[in-house]
């Protein structure tokens, strides 16, 4: 079979030599790639770094190897389109439908998904016209990843950064995959929690769970590929963060309640992946608990944390926002999960069966998601992203 053919388009910013190793991965993972950069990303990465990594020779002008029409071809034999970095100038002309040289060009002629990843300092990110921008190109279904939160050139840091290629990667292959030009969750904000809270005995102690945050991560991803603006609220991962996602670092259920609440005021729709502890211990203890050599340790009280899969079903942030529940059980799956979904008022209840070696920390999963409508759909074992596609399918279908 033919392989995927990806047009890398590389912009003048200083992130440019990052666009190697997002050019390297696809490469290596059996995509035909062809760089198209501008004549400002020639000042920060030559020529001929890219025809050796790519194997095809490199132009920014609309001129050269004029018979072949690559102003037009390039973009109609793509099954893909990414620019990365995409500079705030860039945007502007995609916007636009400004074409005076080959990348624009073969923006404007290309018809299959196109992905940006912009890189720029934060006050042009955040610039009105920049926004605008950003927004109609993801009105006409272009996938406009955030860009990260970190150090940008000399001693700025802020939001602008050029997320991780390994990530700006991830959120390629899943648009590949899916091969739809017009994003289902574009214009959508969604919110997702992931990982495990922990509740804290003592300075150096806790209770907690064997939540690795793998499956909300993956749901997260999930949903940037497909358009929507991303929240993700993680408590305890360790986990890089994903490409194009806005992620709220928390450690115990009271905090991410805060998070959630807070971020599910706009939110069309909210995902509840995270293992959240249903006890904390009554009170901390300011020193270390020690052991006393004969004697017992005193029991630890526990109280209820917040159950805030019930709140925000109960009391919705905004009329038609679609909730969704996780339930993870070691017995009596389906049973316990269906009175779950009764009890917590979502929309949405994936149930799966966990325990110490299913589930928590592995790669794959296997669930039924249970909708309040009587709906059933079983989900077989598989990566963590096929089931983070079917839960965003269903979440679309009850969109308003």
């Amino acid at each position: 079979m033919d392989k995927p053919k990806v047009v890398l388009g590389v912009s003048g910013g200083i992130a440019a030599y990052k666009a190697c190793e997002l050019l390297r991965r696809l490469t290596e993972s059996g995509h035909d790639v062809r760089v198209v950069p501008t004549a400002s990303a020639l000042h920060f990465v030559g020529a001929a770094t890219w025809s050796a990594l790519s194997g095809h020779p490199v132009s920014t002008e609309v001129w050269d190897d004029v018979h072949e029409v690559p102003h037009v071809r390039i973009g109609q034999q793509a099954d893909l389109v990414v620019v990365a970095p995409a500079t705030a100038d860039t945007l502007a002309k995609a916007a636009h439908g400004l074409a005076d040289d080959l990348l624009t060009n073969t923006l404007l002629t290309a018809r299959c998904p196109v992905v940006f990843a912009p890189a720029m300092h934060t006050e042009m990110w955040e610039h009105p016209a920049t926004q605008e921008n950003v927004a109609t190109l993801r009105r006409r279904g272009a996938v406009v990843i955030e860009p990260a939160v970190g150090r940008l050139t000399g001693v700025d840091t802020g939001k602008g950064r050029l997320p991780d290629p390994a990530e700006i990667f991830e959120v390629c292959r899943r648009v590949l995959a899916r091969g739809v030009t017009e994003p289902d969750l574009r214009g959508r904000h969604v919110v997702v929690s992931a990982g495990g809270t922990r509740e804290p005995l003592d300075p150096v102690r806790f209770l907690g769970n064997r939540s690795s945050g793998k499956q909300g991560y993956a749901l997260a991803r999930t949903a940037a590929a497909r358009g929507a603006r991303v929240t993700l609220i993680a408590a305890n991962t360790g986990l890089p963060d994903p490409a194009g996602v806005d992620v709220v670092q928390v450690g115990t259920a009271v905090q991410l309640r805060e998070a959630v609440l807070k971020a599910a005021s706009d939110a069309d729709a909210v995902v509840m992946a995270a293992a959240v502890a249903d006890f904390r211990p009554a009170t901390y203890a300011a020193g270390k608990i020690k052991k006393k050599d004969g004697e017992d340790p005193e029991p630890i009280v526990l109280v209820r944390n917040p159950d805030i899969l019930a709140e925000i079903s109960a009391d919705r942030a905004r009329s038609g926002q679609v909730v969704v529940g996780f339930a993870a059980e070691t017995d009596d799956v389906l049973a316990n999960g269906r009175r779950k979904l009764e009890r917590k008022g979502c929309d949405l209840l994936v149930v799966n069966e966990v325990g110490e070696r299913k589930t928590f920390g592995s790669e794959e999963n296997e669930a039924v998601v249970l909708g309040a409508d009587g709906s059933e759909k079983p989900v077989p074992h598989g990566p963590k992203e096929a089931l983070a596609e079917i839960v965003w399918d269903l979440v679309a279908g009850r969109l308003v």
